[in-house]
């Protein structure tokens, strides 16, 4: 329970009644230095956006910016409903309909619960310039009771790293974690990202084993993810992007698989903004990656024996939305 302290004219009342004692004024000034002294520091952490000795970060970013290129296309017998088509030919998957009960909420929601359980409190959503439905559902008055939801918008299509970007006013000089919009991470895994590292950048992967166990990836879909080479100090050493069976075979046990769960620092706009294009044409946030490790930045590895549920395409609906139906 927070202490009472006591107003001026209740220690000047004090001081006259204990004249005797000598002690009244002396508790009275005691009890309002220590008030003043612990308004000061709230006051001073929140400048400093929880600095001292409270190491976590608040900001989420969510990639929601997409094309959804392999969501629009159309599939046979993949046993979902007409409104899931209906907003899988848009592309935007984060409003995918998952059924709970009598109640249907889009993906993003179960997302967005998670970072909320995980301590987040404030979230970007990194937009495409025509995702009006996105930025309408989930600008809704009181929609958002433990979190607070931003948007940014990526003007055009160029990659995750310019995605990234996108977000630098919301982030300033804070830490934040970036996630993809069509991943659902477990809660676990985020609440290392909030508060487990005091320092530097990070990154939490999940082993082959679970994410083949908890998650809806097959085993034969592994090798289309990336997976991590890390250094004796624990620290990201270089991303591997769909690896061969030989890269995964060279690889110590656990083997890591990366679904983009990272923990930035705001070194990674200089970095966005200094990498090239990659052969397929697009600015990788896996290059900025790369860019901020070579030049000194340790990203810490958190290893998960956990899944990752993946809505890359209309062939993912089913199957995560039965996994869904055990999260509230």
């Amino acid at each position: 329970r927070r202490r009472r302290v006591p107003g001026a004219s209740e220690c000047r009342e004090q001081r006259a009644r204990s004249s005797s004692m000598g002690a009244g004024g002396t508790a009275c000034a005691l009890a309002a230095a220590a008030a003043a002294a612990l308004l000061l520091d709230r006051l001073r952490r929140q400048q400093l956006g929880g600095g001292g000795a409270d190491h976590r970060v608040r900001k989420v970013v969510i990639l929601a910016a997409g094309l959804g290129t392999r969501m629009r296309k159309a599939a046979e017998g993949v046993g979902i409903s007409d409104e899931q088509a209906k907003v899988a030919a848009t592309g935007v998957k984060a409003l995918i309909p998952v059924q709970h009960g009598d109640i249907n909420r889009p993906f993003l929601d179960y997302i967005l619960n998670a970072v909320a359980d995980a301590g987040f409190t404030k979230v970007c959503l990194v937009i495409g310039p025509d995702h009006t439905a996105l930025r309408e559902y989930y600008s809704q008055a009181g929609f958002a009771k433990r979190i607070s939801i931003s948007f940014a918008i990526q003007e055009k299509p160029l990659g995750t790293a310019d995605a990234v970007a996108a977000a630098e006013l919301f982030c300033g000089r804070d830490r934040f974690i970036v996630l993809n919009s069509d991943n659902y991470y477990p809660v676990p895994a985020l609440r290392a990202l909030h508060r487990g590292i005091p320092k530097d950048a990070g990154l939490a992967v999940f082993t082959r084993e679970g994410m083949v166990r908890k998650s809806n990836v097959s085993a034969d879909r592994i090798p289309k993810f990336a997976v991590v080479k890390v250094n004796a100090m624990g620290c990201l050493e270089r991303i591997l992007e769909k690896p061969s069976p030989e890269v995964i075979a060279s690889l110590p046990e656990p083997v890591g698989v990366s679904m983009n769960c990272w923990l930035f620092e705001a070194n990674i706009f200089e970095a966005c903004a200094a990498i090239e294009p990659s052969p397929r044409g697009e600015l990788e946030i896996t290059d900025a990656v790369q860019y901020c490790i070579d030049h000194g930045t340790n990203f810490h590895v958190k290893t998960f024996n956990d899944g990752v549920l993946d809505m890359s395409s209309r062939e993912d609906i089913s199957s995560v939305v039965a996994r869904l139906g055990k999260v509230k």
